[in-house]
């Protein structure tokens, strides 16, 4: 199993999973179909379908583009996100077949949209799996509570992506990373394993290179939305459950200026 990510629009992730046995590959939110199928040809890869984590324009704005240039693709998306583009939904256990060797699990995060969809890729190959958070987890922080809650963030979070393996890869859908990263050190500026990620997001960063992937087990280590469980965040804000601190971090973010 092989990972390409392909920058789009200003901070946007499109990826390609690749089975190299086959040398088939999924494109994850191709917005920019011309940038992500060129990625795919200078590797000899052949694109056998989209897989949509959530229906705003950013991830799903390719999707139609992509069946016109790639004539009988199918292009996956969660059954209770209206995407564009979208020619078999999925629900929160779909499992779909990548070339020989990967399988790939949907899994139902809603908060960001109300059908958001993570891809949870693993490989006979026994390499280390993959998850395709989309807006729903980044690396240091989540996405925006647009048309959920903060239980619906804590269960996606915590309880669904929390559950997997640790040394999962998480690729996500924005390079958002250093701001991130500034705004849970505001929070936690006694956490060492913060700041020097800080530390090293910068210098990726000014070498124009990814900060891309994280895995499950840094993200409870350096991102406080996964970390609410514990007494001490929930303390900074007052908070008498790990919900209550989640509705309390992410507002916090929400009104940062960093």
């Amino acid at each position: 199993m092989k990972v390409v990510p392909v920058p789009c629009l200003e901070d946007n992730y499109a990826y390609l999973i690749v089975d190299e046995s086959t040398k088939k590959a999924a494109a994850v939110d191709p917005v920019e179909p011309e940038k992500v199928l060129k990625a795919a040809s200078e590797i000899g890869a052949y694109i056998d379908c989209v897989l949509t984590t959530h229906h705003h324009w950013d991830h799903a704005g390719g999707n139609e583009q992509m069946r016109l240039q790639v004539p009988g693709i199918k292009v996956f998306g969660g059954s209770l996100d209206n995407v564009k583009g979208c020619t078999d939904q999925v629900e929160n256990g779909t499992k779909l077949f990548l070339g020989k060797d990967i399988e790939i699990l949907c899994l139902h995060t809603p908060c960001h949209t109300k059908g958001h969809i993570s891809y949870y890729v693993t490989s006979k190959e026994k390499e280390d799996p993959a998850v395709f958070t989309g807006d729903t987890l980044f690396i240091a922080g989540c996405g925006r509570f647009f048309e959920g809650t903060a239980e619906q963030m804590y269960q996606s979070l915590i309880v669904t992506l929390g559950s997997l393996p640790k040394s999962t890869q998480v690729y996500c859908g924005h390079e958002y990373t250093v701001k991130n990263l500034k705004f849970v050190l505001t929070v936690e500026p006694e956490n060492e394993k913060i700041k020097q990620k800080l530390e090293w997001a910068q210098k990726q960063r000014e070498a124009n290179q990814p900060t891309i992937p994280s895995t499950i087990g840094d993200e409870f280590e350096t991102n406080t939305f996964m970390r609410v469980d514990l007494p001490e965040i929930q303390a900074k804000f007052g908070a008498k459950s790990p919900v209550e601190a989640m509705r309390e971090v992410r507002k916090t973010k929400d009104n940062w200026k960093g």
